[in-house]
């Protein structure tokens, strides 16, 4: 019998883990009877009853996992050590607690898996939020897929089935801060997606802070693009130039009008400000794709530190990156 895992990752979720729970349970009641459940929930340390809801659901159900943080690590970091915890044939690596991501779609991202698709992956065709934050989060995915070398499609997150090769492979991607949606497309294979609602939240409220959200966006466009580099030397380019022309311009007209334009000197400040800021931008742009290449190498620590797991037999290999 195959085995399916659903990693949730949660923190301060009480009000959402049992409804979490019974969904993925049922769906495999029911619509997934000949496959085996292993649902994994990791905690971000969470300070409410999180974990001991967990515990309570763990204790009754072997198929429950639970893996509890030492410190919150953020939702990108637990949640790919949660996958990695994994034993599945296949794994879904991300149900949020929330159930913002329908679990109801499981079935038939198993059966595309079944199929010979390696990657099962979700489309956000449609979300439930404001307009404002939903045409930011439309601009940024079009940024990161316009500057990647790796082909995705806007609205694509980490709600995918992947099958255990392709979970293998990520193992051996050695990153300290995972951006999973973008990497099982770097691992490649057969792949397909499913569009679908993003929901709006139902109970509670979410805990990914601005800030959160802007580092995990800035994480994803630095590890999958050169975009903020090759903004920088782009900006360098163009401002030289206009430095340049604002310069020649500023000799031909001080020849002729200097005394009625301004002070002796003032002139030559101006170009030298324009001159030597885009040159800068330049320079630093070029040192940027240097250091872009280096950073992606030597970004070497443990995702997590884990201070309990829960329903798991012998440790399995690190997970450290």
């Amino acid at each position: 019998m195959k085995t399916i895992s659903v990693i949730t990752p949660c923190y301060n979720e009480e009000l959402n883990v049992g409804d979490c729970y019974e969904a993925i349970r049922q769906i495999f009641d029911n619509d997934l009877k000949g496959y085996q459940r292993e649902h994994i929930f990791c905690d971000n340390a969470s300070d409410d009853r999180t974990v001991e809801i967990l515990r309570e659901i763990a204790a009754h159900d072997p198929a429950v996992k639970v893996i509890v943080n030492a410190r919150n690590f953020g939702p990108l970091r637990n949640t790919y050590n949660g996958v990695m915890a994994s034993t599945g044939d296949a794994v879904l690596l991300f149900m949020p607690a929330d159930l913002q991501d329908p679990p109801e779609l499981l079935p038939q991202f198993v059966k595309l898996w079944e199929a010979g698709n390696e990657i099962v992956y979700g489309i956000r065709a449609v979300r439930e939020e404001g307009r404002l934050m939903r045409g930011m989060r439309d601009a940024y995915y079009r940024v990161l897929t316009r500057f990647s070398e790796l082909k995705v499609p806007p609205g694509v997150g980490d709600f995918q089935l992947v099958d255990r090769r392709v979970v293998e492979a990520m193992r051996h991607v050695r990153d300290a801060y995972p951006f999973m949606r973008m990497m099982t497309f770097e691992c490649g294979g057969r792949m397909v997606g499913v569009p679908y609602t993003w929901r709006e939240r139902k109970k509670g409220f979410s805990k990914n802070r601005a800030s959160a959200l802007i580092d995990q966006g800035l994480n994803g466009l630095v590890s999958f693009t050169t975009a903020p580099v090759r903004f920088g030397l782009l900006a360098g380019f163009v401002i030289s130039a206009v430095s340049i022309t604002y310069a020649i311009v500023n000799f031909i007209v001080g020849l002729v009008l200097y005394q009625k334009l301004a002070e002796p000197g003032i002139l030559t400040l101006i170009v030298a400000m324009f001159f030597f800021g885009g040159v800068q931008l330049f320079f630093m742009g070029m040192i940027g794709e240097y250091v872009l290449a280096i950073y992606g190498q030597v970004r070497e620590k443990p995702v997590v530190f884990e201070r309990e797991r829960v329903n798991f037999g012998p440790p399995p290999p690190s997970s450290g990156a």
